[in-house]
Parts: structure tokens; C-alpha cells; sequence
């Protein structure tokens, strides 16, 4: 039984009453009693109103079921233009207004006006959140010597120690990536022998020639002495890239111009998520989110590990200070911004209770994380997130105007409670949920003094379409998915939307994760696609991935991409609503079954991890063993199209029951090194195998396909025994 303390109606564990008495509220300067007793009036208040949003929510998807039940497709086509008429009927599609431009004030650069590789990483892990926090500079040469974007082929390959044909192949391409985006006037950086700063400029030696950058305005400042600089730094679309000069060093003794690296502004910001890939079903879970973002809004968060040999303490890293070329200094930040991503209005939790009942945890994350984050907001903290004096809080699956409206109000009652600014607590609208898409431009205009952020998020979105339309007819396999009309229309429609919105230069548009977490030469072919369609940040799945990342924005100025985005055509709502639906089921034996076998192991591999050891973000081996980057937006798409599949008798119950037992030996295999794991078979009766065959079994009936039901309440069981 947990110990609880009472304040008025509430009932908080003791764990994470104590640590919220003890740590949080001296770093907030609150009252401990009006802080008590403001959240409890809070809950008071919202809690009717999200029990009645999740109530239309059930009824909306009601009438969405009898529709398809009685209005059944054809060779994969339904009657689109009663459907769509039927959507406005009901209310899923509401009414669009007059144009309008979002007035969010006191944006810090790097979600207004600067376009970067964004990461997102699970808050409740001390180590990733530190790593992300301080993966805002990047060493290139790393990044390029250590992943794929170099082949290993015969010679190349990285070894055990240091491989100088590796190493040649790795400077070679950055030189190019110099030269690419910091040409030189008249020379290559192949050829530059050294590098001086004399009367405010960069002169650059090759030989006994002296050169200058083509545009000059690129060099930004220095470190060291001015006739014989430690590093240049130079600027380019906002972002920034270091030369960093040691003729001492081992890479830098046989460079023409003892260049050891070349450092890379790489994470512009970074979502400390409390949502999708985090494992966090009670108070101590909870606890320990909320004492990692409280530390990282201090600046004293650290973590102490096993590295090898070594014992490695990490912290936060300090600002980078430059010498002008003028005179003076550059302060430049050398920490990614944060932003937070509260859960959603679905989930409740036990850390407090209201009346004997668990408390929205949506609603409990907002009157704890900006709590949190006071001290930042305030600038009491010597290592400063926002220099604006904003937080950045990102609300995920929201469906539709009202929901987001609901937040809109709570941030505000918030703000109240705490003293702080109105609007000082800015939103991130994730476009994800179909709802949400078709009424975007509604959505924004509800939180438009708030609004920071919007993106696109192909996995929990496609996850919404299976099961919004999941009596419609049999979905396509997961790997046409992307080849449907209305997945490119989403995409487009997001930008369309934003842009017309007026979110350039106040707030980011974002594209979603790189699930391929070995495979970076494959991303940067693939990823290049996302600036390219106006994405002023997009999500990477470690600080390597977003110096690699990072790259592209030189390559490509987003902001003349949404200038030429204005003039296009608007992305089409009728193409939104086509259902990807399968013009045919007449699929091979093996066709189905290996599809129906890639999904059940995707399934239990992700679940087993979560339920046993509560980790909600992995890379997990596929039936290839590849390793994937899976959290529950993936788990939500893979259980939502094997319960289509089901309902739709393409697969039937023995062949998924089949399935599901031959991938959990699988799965058991993959993960034979891991000491804490615990085998699924041969009994099949274990938690985890059970919560996985339920998100199949019973997925129809889960709230809009939402894999956290049966996740917490098998973790809570399994903490329980």
C-alpha cells in the first residue's frame, strides 16, 4: 500500500509529495500551501471537462464505426463525398474560419527563426536526457567515422584503434562539406595551409597565397590568438560549424592545415519526453520524470556510469564563448534547447488521487513540469534553457479545436497559480491524431497566442487512421502505406496550414524520427526530403544523427523553401480522407504471413521490454534484425493493422495466436545477452505476452488505438506482485 498525504481532496504518494515539498517548490519559491491548494482547485475544475472530451471522443468514433459498417467499401473505395459530408455532420470536421497569423511573443531563435535537427529523448533516463541536452555541438569527424555514412569497405574499415585510410575517407568528406557551404574565393579547402584573423577579417592561407571566404559575412569568430586561431567559426543559414586547428594532435599533425575536427551546431533543440517513449505508470516513475527535468531546468542534473575501464560523470555543458573579429565576444548556447512533452488527455495515474480517484495525467504534468521549470523562466539558473523567459511544453494527441482549447485554458490556470507572465507557457500542437489534421488551421487559431510548435507524425497518425476507419475495410500492408494518397497530402497539408498561419519565423514545423538508428548513409539520402519541404526542425534518434542531420540545413535554407511554399497549391482534404484501404485481399499465403509475422514480433519485441523493465523507448531488432527505434507510436501502428487484419478476416485468431508464439521465441533469442530479461516462452503466460496479444485482440475496442491502457495496467501488476 502506498503511503499518501492528504491536502484538501487530494491524496499524494508520499514519494512524490516529498519530493515536490522537499526539492521542487524551494527551487520555485512558492507557497507550499497555495500551491496545494491551487492544484487541487484546478482538478476540480478540469477533470469534468476531460472525462467529457474523452466522452466525444467515443461517441464520435461510435458513429464513425456505423457508418463504415453501413456504408461498406467496394474494390477499396467508399462514397467519399457522403463521407465527407458525414464527417462535417457529425462534427469531426468543423468549420473553417477567416485567415489569421499566430502572435506568439518571446520566442527564443532556435524555434523562430533558426531551421535544425531536433531530438527526442525519454526525460525519465538521466543519461539520455543529458546526452541530448549537450548534443547541441557535435564532432563531425566522429559522427562520420563511427556510423556508415563512410563504408567500410576492404581497408576502410573502423578496427580497434585508429584507422588513418578510414580517417582520410572522413576528412575528405567533410573538406567537401566545407566547401560546399563556406566556399572559398579562389581556393579549396583541400589545399589551405593555415588560417590567421587580421584587421576584422579571416584570411586563409594556401601556401604563400592568401584567400578570403566567397562570403565573408560567414565568419562569425575565433578562438585562441589572432595569428594563430584554435578554432573558426563560421555561420550559415543560422547554423554554425567550428574548424578546430591542433598541429598536436593525431588527426591534426598531418593536415595541410592541422585541422584535428570540425565541430558541428547539430541539435538545435530537444524534446524531454514524458509521453511516448517513457514507461511511467505510478509515483515513483513519475518522480524520477519529474526530478530529471527539474535538474535539467536547474543545470545540475548528472549521472555517473561505466564506461569500459572508466567511471564517467556527465553534466551540463557550459555556453561557448568566441572572439569577435571586431573585438568584443560571442556567447553561443552549448545546450540544445528544451522543450517538454507532457502526456496526452487520455491516461490517468495513481501518483495523485482526487476524491479516491487517479488524477488525469495530463493535467498533473501541467501544474508539475512549469512548477519545474520556474527557476529557468525567472533566469535564476546560471546554465539557462529559454533566454526569453518562455517553456515550451508539447501536448500530444489532441483531437481537434476543443481539445486543444482545453489546454489553452489549463496553461492558463496554471500560469495563475504560479505567478507567472500570461502565455509565458507556449504549446506544441502534434499534428497526429486525423481529427487534429483535418481542423489544423482551427486548432492553431484556438492557441495562437501560444503556439510554437507543429509537426507531422507518420506513426501514431498512421495508427489513427487504421483504427478511425477500422470498419471501413482491410488496410493495405504497412510497407504501401507510405505510397498512399492521403500520407503525402498530410504531409504537405501540415506545411500548407502553418505556413498560412504565419508560424515562419515565430514557430517550428516539424517532420518525424529517423527510425533507423545504424543506418545513416541511408538517412542522409532519405532525410534530405524534410527541409526540403519547409520542415524547420526534424526528429533524430541520437546526437550523432543530428550532427549528420545538421547537415542538410546547410544544404538547404528553409525559410526560402516556406517563402516558396505560399505560392503552392493547398494540399487537398479530400485527399486527407481517402482511406488507405486495399483494393484487394487476394494475397499469398506468405504475403500474409509474413506481414502478419513482421508486425506480432515488432509487437512483443517493444512490449516485453516495456512491461518487465519499463523502458519505453529501445532499439529493437526486427524480424531481420535490424535494429529499429520503437516506442509506442510504432506499437500503435504494428497492433492496429493486425487488429484490421483480424476484423477483416484476412489473418484469422489461430494464425495470430501462432504467430505471436513462434516471435516470442524470436524475440527470446534476440535478447538471450540481456541479464534482466525475462523469457516469454515456453509458458506464454507471462504479462508481457499477455498485454501484447491483447493490444491485438482487444484493439478495436481501445480508445482511438491507444496502446498505454494495457501497457500501465500490466506494469502496475507486474510492480504489484
Amino acid at each position: 500500500m502506498t503511503d499518501r498525504i492528504q491536502k484538501g481532496s487530494l491524496s499524494i504518494a508520499k514519494e512524490l509529495y516529498d519530493f515536490i515539498e522537499n526539492e521542487a517548490l524551494q527551487h520555485a519559491g512558492i507557497d507550499s500551501s497555495a500551491y496545494w491548494s491551487g492544484v487541487e482547485q484546478i482538478f476540480k475544475d478540469f477533470t469534468p471537462r476531460n472525462k467529457a472530451l474523452l466522452d466525444e471522443r467515443e461517441e464520435m468514433q461510435a458513429k464513425i464505426d456505423e457508418w463504415h459498417k453501413a456504408n461498406p467499401a467496394t474494390a477499396g473505395k467508399i462514397d467519399a463525398s457522403a463521407y465527407k459530408s458525414f464527417l462535417k455532420d457529425i462534427g469531426y470536421i468543423v468549420p473553417e474560419g477567416d485567415n489569421f497569423s499566430i502572435t506568439t511573443q518571446n520566442v527564443d531563435p532556435e524555434i523562430a527563426t533558426i531551421a535544425g535537427p531536433q531530438l527526442v529523448v525519454p526525460v525519465r533516463n538521466a543519461r539520455f536526457a543529458l546526452n541530448a541536452a549537450n548534443a547541441r555541438w557535435g564532432s563531425l569527424y566522429d559522427a562520420l567515422y563511427g556510423t556508415d555514412v563512410i563504408p567500410e569497405e576492404e581497408g576502410n574499415e573502423q578496427g580497434v584503434g585508429y584507422n588513418p585510410e578510414r580517417g582520410a575517407k572522413v576528412i575528405t568528406y567533410a573538406k567537401n562539406f566545407l566547401n560546399d557551404n563556406f566556399a572559398l574565393d579562389g581556393a579549396s579547402y583541400f589545399e589551405v595551409t593555415g588560417f590567421t584573423v587580421e584587421s576584422g577579417g579571416l584570411v586563409v592561407h594556401v601556401g604563400d597565397k592568401k584567400v578570403s571566404l566567397k562570403d565573408t559575412a560567414q565568419f562569425a569568430g575565433f578562438k585562441g590568438n589572432a595569428a594563430a586561431p584554435e578554432s573558426i567559426l563560421l555561420s550559415n543559414h543560422g547554423l554554425h560549424a567550428e574548424i578546430q586547428i591542433d598541429a598536436d594532435s593525431v588527426i591534426g599533425r598531418d593536415d595541410l592545415a592541422s585541422i584535428k575536427d570540425v565541430l558541428i551546431e547539430s541539435a538545435l533543440t530537444t524534446i524531454q519526453d514524458c509521453e511516448d517513449s517513457v514507461a511511467a505508470v505510478d509515483a515513483e516513475e513519475k518522480t524520477e520524470v519529474y526530478r530529471n527535468w527539474l535538474g535539467l531546468m536547474v543545470g545540475d542534473l548528472s549521472i555517473t556510469f561505466k564506461k569500459g575501464d572508466k567511471t564517467i560523470t556527465r553534466t551540463m555543458n557550459p555556453d561557448r564563448t568566441y572572439n569577435k573579429a571586431d573585438g568584443g565576444s560571442l556567447t553561443l548556447p552549448g545546450r540544445s534547447l528544451m522543450l517538454i512533452r507532457n502526456v496526452g488527455h487520455l491516461m490517468t495515474n495513481p501518483a495523485i488521487l482526487i476524491d479516491g480517484e487517479e488524477v488525469f495525467e495530463g493535467i498533473m504534468d501541467a501544474v508539475i513540469t512549469p512548477m519545474l521549470s520556474i527557476c529557468d523562466i525567472k533566469h535564476q539558473n546560471t546554465l539557462r534553457n529559454s533566454k526569453t523567459g518562455s517553456m515550451y511544453i508539447v501536448k500530444p494527441k489532441q483531437h481537434g479545436p476543443k481539445e486543444v482549447q482545453f489546454s489553452v485554458d489549463l496553461f492558463a490556470k496554471v500560469e495563475e497559480l504560479l505567478g507567472l507572465p500570461v502565455n509565458t507557457l507556449k504549446m506544441g500542437i502534434m499534428d497526429e491524431e486525423r481529427r487534429t489534421t483535418v481542423n489544423l488551421k482551427e486548432c492553431i487559431r484556438v492557441a495562437k497566442d501560444r503556439t510554437i510548435f507543429i509537426n507531422t507524425g507518420f506513426m501514431d497518425r498512421t495508427g489513427d487512421e487504421i483504427h478511425t476507419s477500422m470498419h471501413a475495410g482491410a488496410m493495405v500492408p504497412k510497407s504501401q502505406m507510405k505510397a498512399e494518397p492521403w500520407l503525402d497530402a498530410y504531409e504537405n497539408w501540415n506545411v500548407d496550414v502553418g505556413v498560412a498561419c504565419g508560424l515562419k519565423g515565430k514557430a517550428q514545423i516539424g517532420k518525424g524520427m529517423w527510425p533507423k538508428p545504424d543506418s545513416f548513409k541511408e538517412m542522409m539520402t532519405s532525410k534530405l526530403s524534410h527541409p526540403k519541404a519547409g520542415a524547420t526542425c526534424a526528429w533524430v534518434p541520437s546526437p550523432t544523427g543530428a550532427t549528420l542531420h545538421a547537415l542538410h540545413y546547410h544544404m538547404v535554407n528553409v525559410m526560402d523553401v516556406l517563402e516558396d511554399v505560399k505560392t503552392r497549391e493547398h494540399a487537398s482534404l479530400d485527399d486527407i480522407i481517402t482511406i488507405p484501404l486495399a483494393t484487394h485481399t487476394d494475397w499469398s499465403d506468405s504475403e500474409v504471413q509474413n506481414e502478419l509475422d513482421n508486425n506480432c514480433q515488432g509487437i512483443l519485441g517493444y512490449v516485453v521490454r516495456w512491461v518487465d523493465q519499463g523502458v519505453g523507448c529501445s532499439k529493437v531488432p526486427d524480424i531481420h534484425n535490424v535494429g529499429l527505434m520503437e516506442d509506442r507510436a510504432t506499437l500503435r501502428i504494428s497492433s492496429q493493422h493486425v487488429t484490421n487484419w483480424l476484423t477483416h478476416g484476412v489473418v484469422t485468431t489461430e494464425q495470430v495466436n501462432e504467430s505471436l508464439k513462434r516471435m516470442a521465441l524470436i524475440v527470446d533469442e534476440q535478447n538471450a545477452g540481456d541479464k534482466d530479461y525475462m523469457p516469454m516462452a515456453p509458458s506464454f503466460d507471462g504479462l508481457a505476452f499477455n498485454a501484447a496479444s491483447d493490444l491485438i485482440f482487444k484493439g478495436d475496442i481501445q480508445p482511438s488505438g491507444y496502446t498505454e491502457p494495457l501497457l500501465h495496467a500490466a506494469r502496475l501488476e507486474l510492480k504489484a506482485s
